[in-house]
């Protein structure tokens, strides 16, 4: 327990000691050493977990709520002045709402209420912390280097690096209390300190821009955090619980019993996620420095979203409508945002639309509920995590040493900058390749779809799925092409960016070669202890054996071959005579013409535009519909009705 409450508040002193540490060598020995604390406490607790078995803690100590109470309201009256001082009067309208209702509400009904057990740590909260822990830190190393080479490039502007690094701290405290919370108004404090955090490292550099996008997150993430208050209203007054392991536990016995006060919880965690049609928050969110597009918005804030929908598996199901709108919502949004990253060129964009889309799967297995459904959807959260932190911060280094995040832009980037681009292919083959996490998981999804009937979800993962690899193998080919003559600007990187590039690779191999011990580990006994009982995974344990082994393979013909060839230089084929120089060809004129690597991106058929209409349009309407399936459903039940 007192390891937990170490993750939650070290973080949070560290913060406020880099709020005042101006100086750039004292930050990298700060960052530094608390990011090695966070992540050997992270592994340290997954160890004492292991040895103890602990999941339940009261920590029944009256003042903790009220702080949190006070804090709430602090940042409420923070909220609403800066709503109404930037004219985003709807953020203050949802200030204005959520946190009095809630603390009228803990201050009456919810003071009566007993909650026996405050915290709570499975082996769901054990993954996420160690994301958390040793992801979570590795960016804050990455950002050293990174938000030298940014403070560099606006050398006009004032150093608010201190300010950075302290939200970036005050975050992972946050995540921490938020996944091993079990007293749903802890976590609800918890989940509106990311919202915050988010705004402010989005509205990082101040532009016009970079606070209208700070905004639309924080007003559609305040949109979810009231779907999140009205649940917990939901289970307090009807249910006269507020732990989510109860919810959990009787969702599990009686179906459907809990489908109400999960669909308003499941919203919150759909808005998090930045699923259809909220996702319009996380593109925008990509305006920030590239370390918070790694933090928050791929490895860590938009997980809590799904880390929500899939604790709450149990209590959805396709069997009624709270788990037919999460599934819905999340197989449309894996769909149209997989196509929409194919009209896109810049990286940043497409990492941000196959965050949305992944996210999207992993919502879909959660609103299935089934135990295999939820295993692919963990599996998936770990190798996303990992992975897309890793392309994120490959992408904000090779833009600050080329001058552009444009995938066309980065013709010969094998030559300029050859290990990013082994590092970026890696990462890149990482997300749809075989034998990596991230195309397995997705296979276990689709076996896991299968054996429940969803023959229609089985078709969107399968179209999602090609139109993937479209995008990722345009990406991979464009890095993996030899350009002339093309000058070498990796000597510039800074050594904390190469090292946390480097340790991203090594996780990413590491994740699947560890594949069956977290399955037998971790997941199973997660899902047998939630579900009572695990009839089937979604992969068998000899069809992990044989992608582990496909792994050893790999590495032992790389090992192998490395540096051994018996190459010859010889001029590259264009598409005419070579010129001699490998940069023009004689063309069809009898005219040099300089050569050119240019991808097709079918705008016209799959423009952000489009997809994001028709995405829109179905999400909002599902949603629409299915809150409004349980309104009614809790209204027959206030008046005298039965499930």
């Amino acid at each position: 327990m007192g390891t937990i409450f170490f993750l939650i508040l070290f973080p949070i002193a560290v913060a406020f000691v880099l709020l005042v540490t101006k100086a750039d060598a004292a930050r990298d020995v700060i960052v530094k050493i608390a990011a090695a604390v966070i992540a050997a406490a992270s592994i340290f607790l997954a160890v004492q977990y292991f040895k103890t078995g602990g999941e339940f803690y009261g920590v029944h100590y009256e003042w903790i709520n009220y702080v949190m109470m006070a804090i709430e309201a602090c940042l409420a009256i923070y909220i609403i002045i800066i709503g109404i001082r930037h004219k985003k009067y709807l953020a203050s309208l949802f200030a204005l709402i959520q946190t009095p209702l809630l603390i009228w509400f803990e201050l009456t009904e919810g003071h009566h209420i007993e909650v026996v057990s405050n915290m709570y740590f499975d082996r769901l909260s054990m993954i996420m912390v160690l994301i958390i822990g040793i992801v979570g830190s590795l960016i804050t190393v990455y950002a050293l280097g990174y938000m030298k080479d940014f403070q560099h490039h606006h050398h006009g502007e004032a150093d608010r690096r201190p300010w950075f690094f302290f939200v970036m701290f005050i975050f992972l405290g946050a995540m921490v209390g938020l996944v091993t919370s079990n007293n749903l108004i802890w976590m609800y404090f918890f989940w509106e300190i990311t919202s915050l955090s988010s705004f402010w490292l989005i509205g990082y550099t101040k532009t016009e821009e970079a606070t209208n996008n700070a905004f639309r997150a924080l007003i559609m993430n305040l949109a979810g955090g009231l779907g999140f208050a009205i649940g917990i209203l939901i289970l307090g007054f009807v249910y006269g619980t507020l732990e989510l392991s109860t919810m959990i536990t009787y969702g599990t016995m009686y179906s459907g019993i809990m489908a109400v006060p999960a669909a308003f919880l499941a919203f919150a965690g759909i808005t998090k996620a930045a699923q259809m049609p909220f996702n319009s928050w996380l593109l925008g969110a990509m305006v920030a420095p590239t370390p918070t597009s790694a933090l928050l918005h791929s490895s860590t804030m938009v997980k809590a979203g799904v880390f929500m929908i899939i604790k709450l598996a149990p209590c959805l199901g396709i069997s009624n409508w709270a788990g037919l709108m999460v599934t819905t919502v999340g197989g449309v949004t894996f769909l149209l945002a997989s196509f929409a990253a194919i009209s896109q060129s810049n990286a940043k964009k497409v990492l941000a639309y196959s965050t949305i889309a992944n996210l999207g799967l992993i919502v879909t297995c959660g609103g299935i509920g089934t135990a295999a459904a939820v295993w692919a959807g963990v599996m998936l959260i770990i190798f996303h995590a990992i992975t897309k932190s890793l392309l994120f911060l490959c992408v904000g280094t090779c833009e600050h040493n080329i001058g552009s995040r444009d995938i066309e832009d980065m013709d010969g980037l094998f030559e300029r900058m050859p290990r990013l681009a082994r590092f970026m292919m890696i990462g890149i083959a990482g997300m749809f390749l075989a034998p990596f996490g991230m195309l397995i998981s997705k296979w276990a999804s689709m076996t896991a779809f299968i054996d429940g009937g969803n023959i229609l979800l089985v078709g969107i993962i399968c179209f999602g799925s090609a139109a993937t690899a479209f995008y990722w193998t345009k990406w991979l080919g464009k890095l993996s092409a030899i350009v002339a003559n093309s000058e070498y600007v990796e000597g510039k990187v800074h050594k904390e960016e190469t090292f946390v590039h480097g340790t991203l690779v090594v996780l990413t191999i590491l994740a699947v070669l560890a594949f069956p011990l977290i399955s037998s580990t971790t997941l199973v006994p997660y899902l047998e202890i939630v579900f009572g009982g695990l009839s089937a995974m979604a992969l068998s344990a000899n069809n992990m054996i044989i992608m582990v082994v496909m792994v050893v393979v790999v590495l032992l013909m790389f090992a192998f071959f490395f540096g051994k060839t018996k190459k010859r230089i010889v001029p590259i084929y264009l598409a005419g005579a070579n010129e001699g120089d490998n940069l023009k060809y004689r063309g069809s004129m009898d005219k040099p013409v300089d050569f050119a690597l240019r991808n097709w991106h079918m705008e016209d058929y799959f423009g952000e535009k489009k997809m994001n209409l028709y995405g829109g349009v179905i999400t909002t309407v599902v949603i629409i519909i299915g809150l409004g399936m349980m309104i009614g459903n809790l209204v027959y039940i206030l008046t005298g009705g039965a499930m």
